[in-house]
C-alpha cells in the first residue's frame, strides 16, 4: 500500500514516522520584552491589547486554565520538539516554558490540553504513512517530564476534544461529529466510535473551502455542555473558517445549534485576518470570558496561522456573542490577571548545552539527534541529503512581517550549507557554501547555473526579509557584506500553494558529506 499523502489523509479524516529521541531542549531567556526578537508584541501597556497575541504559525490553539495560570500549545506539524507549552497569566503575554514531545511520531495536528485529577493529558492527533492516528501522553508538572506517547488505536481521526460527562466518564470528541468513550486513566478507550452530533451547516452559496467540521472542544457552564468547533475548511479563500457553537443539557445530547452561528467568521478578505477559527473558550482571569483562535494575516499567509484573543458576552438564554469585530482595532485586556514575559529571543550564541526551543529539525528520522553537537558557543551540524529540500533543516518559526536573520558558518568536508527561508521540501530560498563554492536555492530548487566560485574558511550570510520581498547579503572571511544578485518576492511560499498547513521559516541547513559549524545566529525584527 502506498504512503497516504497529506491531502489523502486529511481527507481519509474527514471521512470517516517512526520514534526517535531528539536532543534536549531548553526555554530560551526572554530579552528587553519588546518583542523585536520574534513576537511582535500584543500587550500596548495601557490597558489594551492588539491581536495577534502569539505571531507567527500557532496554528489550532487549545489552552487550559490552571488557577491562575493559563497553558496553552499549537499544531507543531512535522517539526521536533514539538508541542511547546506556552504560559500566560494574563491571557494576552505568553512565553514558552517545556516541549510535550521530544520524539517525533509524525505530523502533529490540533491537541487538547487538559487536567483531569491532578495530571496533565494532552490528546494528539497523528498523520502517519498509512494511517491518521490519536495519541495521549501525560505528566505530573506541565513542565514536563512527559510520558511516552501511547497510541490509542482510533483510526481515521482527527482534532480530538476531551470532556468529563455528568456521568463521571471521561470522553473524547472528534472531527465529523463523534466520539469515543475513555477509560478511566484516560490512557485508552472503553468503547467504540459513534456518532455523538450533527455539525452545523453554512448557507450553500458561502465561499469557503470545504465544510469540514473539525476542532470540537467542550466545556460546562452551568446546566448546559458547550460544543465549540470549526467548519468551512482551514485555508483556501479568505472567508472559509468559522467559529460555530452547540450545547446540551447531557454530555449524551441532545445536541442544538446557536441561533447566532458563526459567531466568529471572515466576511470579506478586505479584513484584517483571514479564515478565523478553531476556537477554545476559556475563563478569564476576573471571571470574564474570551476565545483563542486562529487565523492568517491579510497578505502574510508565509507566517501561517497566528493566534488571536477575543472577548465574548454571555447573553440572557446563555449563550455567547463574540465581542470583538475584525480584530482590526486594539481590545481591552482581560481583568485581572498579572502580565508576565512575552515571546523569547530567536538570536542564539550556542552559548548553552542544550537546543534552545526556538529550534526545531523539519521532518526528523530516528537518528536526527546524532547529527547536532553543541560546544564553546558553536553548533555543529552533521550533513544529510543531497540538498536543502531532503537534509531535514533546523527552523524557527517568525512572527514579524518584516525582519533579518544572520549566521556566521565554517563548512568542513564535501558538502555544503547555509541560511534559508523554508516552507517544505518544495519551497525555499536562501544561499549555501561548500569549500569551493557559493550555492544559490530559489522557489524549490538549485539553481546550478548560479553557482560562484569561492575562496574562503569561514562566510556569513545574511537574509533581510521586508514584507516577503528577500534579499540576501554574504561575507567571507570578515570582509564586507556583498548583496546577492538575486532577490526574490517569497509570498507565494505558503499553504495554499503548497499545502501542509506550514509557514515559511528562518533555516540553519547541513547538506552532503562533513558538517556545517554555525555560530552567532542573529535575529531582528524591523518595524519597516
Amino acid at each position: 500500500m502506498a504512503p497516504l499523502s497529506r491531502r489523502q489523509a486529511f481527507k481519509t479524516a474527514l471521512a470517516g514516522a517512526a520514534a526517535g529521541a531528539v536532543p534536549a531542549v531548553a526555554a530560551p531567556q526572554p530579552r528587553f520584552g519588546i518583542g523585536i526578537e520574534g513576537q511582535r508584541k500584543a500587550d500596548l501597556g495601557n490597558g489594551m491589547f492588539r491581536n495577534p497575541i502569539v505571531a507567527g504559525d500557532h496554528a489550532d490553539p487549545t489552552i487550559l486554565k490552571d488557577g491562575a495560570d493559563y497553558y496553552m500549545t499549537f499544531s507543531s506539524f512535522q517539526s521536533c520538539p514539538g508541542a511547546l507549552i506556552w504560559h500566560s497569566q494574563d491571557l494576552v503575554n505568553w512565553t514558552t516554558i517545556s516541549a510535550a514531545l521530544t520524539q517525533p511520531i509524525g505530523t502533529v495536528w490540533a491537541m487538547d490540553l487538559v487536567k483531569h485529577a491532578g495530571r496533565f493529558f494532552l490528546y494528539i492527533p497523528v498523520l502517519q504513512p498509512q494511517r491518521t492516528a490519536i495519541y495521549v501522553t501525560h505528566a505530573e508538572n506541565i513542565r514536563g517530564p512527559w510520558s511516552t506517547p501511547v497510541d490509542l488505536g482510533i483510526d481515521g481521526c482527527i482534532d480530538p476534544g476531551h470532556v468529563v460527562g455528568e456521568d463521571g466518564r471521561r470522553y473524547l470528541f472528534v472531527n465529523g461529529g463523534r466520539r469515543i468513550r475513555l477509560r478511566d486513566d484516560g490512557l485508552a478507550t472503553d468503547g467504540t466510535l459513534e456518532s455523538a452530533w450533527q455539525p452545523w451547516q453554512y448557507p450553500k452559496e458561502w465561499v469557503v473551502e470545504m465544510f469540514a467540521p473539525e476542532g470540537p472542544k467542550l466545556f460546562r457552564r452551568g446546566p448546559w455542555f458547550y460544543l465549540v468547533s470549526a467548519v468551512g475548511g482551514t485555508a483556501g479563500p479568505a472567508t472559509s473558517h468559522m467559529v460555530t457553537v452547540a450545547r446540551a443539557p447531557s454530555v449524551h445530547g441532545p445536541w442544538q445549534h446557536c441561533p447566532h452561528n458563526p459567531i466568529v467568521r471572515t466576511r470579506s478578505a478586505e479584513e484584517p485576518w483571514w479564515s478565523r477559527g478553531h476556537a477554545s473558550v476559556v475563563e478569564g482571569p476576573a471571571g470574564d470570558w474570551w476565545m483563542v483562535y486562529h487565523g492568517y494575516e491579510k497578505d502574510f499567509r508565509t507566517l501561517g496561522r497566528q493566534a488571536l484573543l477575543e472577548p465574548i458576552e454571555w447573553t440572557p438564554d446563555g449563550w455567547f456573542r463574540a465581542k470583538g469585530g475584525k480584530l482590526d482595532q486594539p481590545l481591552k485586556k482581560p481583568h485581572g490577571g498579572k502580565a508576565g514575559p512575552a515571546g523569547f529571543a530567536l538570536s542564539d550564541d550556542f552559548s548553552g548545552q542544550q537546543l534552545g526551543l526556538q529550534w526545531s529539525f523539519h521532518a526528523p528520522a530516528v537518528d536526527e539527534s546524532s547529527r547536532l553537537r553543541i560546544e564553546g558557543g558553536s553548533l555543529a551540524l552533521r550533513g544529510k541529503g543531497a540538498s536543502l529540500a531532503d537534509c531535514s533543516p533546523l527552523t524557527c518559526i517568525i512572527g514579524d512581517r518584516s525582519y533579518e536573520a544572520s549566521v556566521e558558518l565554517e563548512v568542513r568536508g564535501a558538502g555544503h550549507g547555509g541560511l534559508a527561508l523554508f516552507y517544505d521540501e518544495r519551497g525555499h530560498a536562501g544561499i549555501a557554501f561548500n569549500r569551493s563554492q557559493m550555492l544559490t536555492y530559489g522557489y524549490g530548487q538549485e539553481h546550478g547555473w548560479m553557482r560562484e566560485s569561492i575562496t574562503a574558511n569561514r562566510m556569513r550570510i545574511k537574509l533581510v526579509n521586508r514584507e516577503n520581498v528577500l534579499t540576501i547579503h554574504y561575507a567571507l572571511d570578515g570582509g564586507e557584506w556583498k548583496q546577492h544578485a538575486w532577490q526574490m518576492e517569497v509570498s507565494g511560499l505558503h499553504h495554499n500553494v503548497f499545502g501542509g498547513f506550514l509557514s515559511l521559516r528562518v533555516a540553519l541547513f547541513s547538506a552532503g558529506a562533513g558538517e556545517v559549524v554555525f555560530r552567532n545566529f542573529e535575529y531582528r525584527g524591523l518595524t519597516s
